[in-house]
């Protein structure tokens, strides 16, 4: 592992990859979920014969197409930079990391590949029950592909089924179910397809009310929007439900990083749930005095029914996870965060002492070694914390970014309710009012998806992988001037590419459905 690791060089590398992450994410949700409504259309016209409809799932697939192929491109460059920037974590984790990347490559990619050239120009040239499938199919690969790219951040998150091997200094897969349906894994990946599918659904009926606003193309845009808005309540819905089997794995299996979000500094039994607050920005780290709000509005207990199912239960906060000494299930007191360290300093100078004694052919001191080695592993990665404040993650921005996400999650319910009751009870086409609302939700959409892997990414922090691996011993020993014109040279070509698919997007958008 590397040590005396250049403080920047550890920021630029995080924010190279944040940049692609975020540009990739911009992306994928929309693919998804148009790839439902799209199908939903074309399975009408397969059931009715309307060529209406057959029109309609094609001017929807050309926006899919277009979002697709740009999504595919920074997907790509997002993967190479675990071997670039990350080498010291591909090589500890690899075995394990690789796998479900691996799977997403040669079976979700490809099967998208190969059913994506039917879909766009199979029409007419094969049945209609085989392009139907196509289209379904489609969207089926880039659903799985989802799955396994999920299963893989989730194992970052809760790393399971493995065991750390002492020879390779590598950790190996052991038990790759456990991998690839850890309960983290199957929340992390409904709630995120989930969003996708909302935003689509935003998407649809903000470009649909656009036409309403341009009073053309209405039976095509009413259409849309119904389905669009029944797509979108339902997953917006089901997001809500698999939000709160997220919370519960998060505060099982990440606790600092549930303190975080609520801005919560000294655990209590029946833990009330913040609502909505303003943090004070005079506090800076856990144990100064200082009071964690200005200003704040509490649901009584609600933190402890979702972090326990337990509404009377004890939810350690920063301080508790940082001093120790609350009780656990298991009865055992927690470690503090300075025990933890101690142990993890043990396991490296343990895991140094069986190489060396390998090394001299020392078969006694190696099996003491070991001994030592597997009673401390799991708390390896602390062995590389210098500082216990290095444990407690930017507290304003997962704060802050979390409420984003629930605020708005809640918005899109309302959102849908009303576009549903106006569509079907009202004139929508007439309520110009709401054919801004529609349009000018479409980037809050994008805004909730960011802020959710804001949370989940920054609220995980010093960790490259939970407990075993900070970002401080994860990263390649690279030159922080490469870094940094990497970084500028992603964010330019990046932007390019947004900008042209906006340009062409818009293009499509104007021209219409064309019926």
């Amino acid at each position: 592992m590397l040590e005396n690791i250049d403080t920047s060089l550890i920021d630029w590398s995080r924010a190279q990859f944040a940049l692609t992450a975020i540009y990739h994410w911009i992306f994928v949700p929309l693919t998804l979920g148009l790839a439902v409504i799209m199908g939903i259309m074309e399975t009408v016209y397969y059931r009715t014969g309307d060529a209406f409809w057959k029109h309609a799932a094609k001017f929807w697939m050309k926006l899919f197409g277009i979002n697709f192929a740009v999504g595919v491109a920074t997907g790509l460059i997002l993967e190479f930079e675990f071997g670039t920037n990350w080498s010291n974590y591909s090589w500890f984790v690899g075995d394990i990391f690789g796998a479900p990347l691996a799977i997403e490559g040669i079976l979700a990619f490809f099967m998208e590949a190969t059913f994506i050239a039917v879909m766009f120009f199979g029409w007419d040239k094969v049945s209609k029950r085989f392009h139907l499938a196509s289209t379904w199919l489609t969207g089926l690969g880039a659903t799985i592909s989802a799955w396994w790219i999920l299963v893989a951040n989730a194992w970052m998150q809760n790393p399971v089924g493995m065991e750390f091997n002492p020879d390779t200094a590598r950790n190996e897969m052991v038990d790759f179910w456990a991998v690839a349906t850890s309960p983290m894994a199957v929340n992390k990946f409904f709630h995120s397809v989930l969003s996708g599918w909302v935003l689509a659904a935003v998407f649809v009926v903000g470009v649909s009310c656009w036409y309403l606003w341009k009073n053309r193309d209405r039976k095509f845009a009413i259409s849309s929007i119904k389905i669009a808005a029944w797509v979108g309540l339902c997953a917006a819905v089901l997001s809500a439900w698999t939000g709160d089997g997220s919370g519960y794995q998060v505060a099982q299996k990440q606790p600092m990083k549930l303190a975080a979000m609520e801005g919560y500094y000294q655990g209590q039994e029946g833990a009330g749930l913040v609502a909505f607050g303003i943090l004070n920005p005079d506090k800076k780290t856990a144990g100064d005095g200082e009071d964690a709000f200005l200003f704040r509005v509490e649901i009584p207990k609600f933190l402890s029914l979702l972090a326990e199912r337990d509404a009377d239960a004890f939810v350690p906060g920063i301080d508790d996870l940082l001093q120790g000494g609350y009780p656990l299930k298991d009865g055992t007191a927690a470690l503090s965060a300075q025990e933890k360290i101690e142990k993890g300093k043990a396991a490296i100078g343990a895991f140094s002492a069986y190489r060396k004694a390998k090394a001299a052919g020392n078969e006694t001191e190696a099996q003491v070694a070991a001994g030592v080695l597997k009673e401390n592993v799991a708390y390896f990665g602390y062995g590389y914390i210098k500082d216990v404040d290095e444990l407690v993650p930017n507290v304003p921005l997962t704060f802050y970014m979390f409420r984003v996400m629930v605020i708005l999650g809640g918005y899109f319910i309302l959102f849908f309710i009303v576009v549903l009751f106006l569509a079907y009870k009202k004139d929508l086409a007439h309520m110009r009012w709401m054919h801004w609302v529609a349009m000018l939700t479409i980037p809050l959409g994008y805004l909730t998806g960011q802020a959710g892997w804001v949370v989940a990414e920054c609220g995980r922090q010093p960790w490259a992988i939970q407990d075993m691996l900070p970002t401080s011993a994860a990263i390649s020993k690279l030159d922080v001037g490469s870094v940094q014109t990497t970084f500028f040279i992603f964010l330019v070509l990046f932007t390019i590419m947004l900008v042209a698919e906006v340009g062409i997007m818009l293009k499509a958008i104007r021209k219409g459905p064309g019926m």
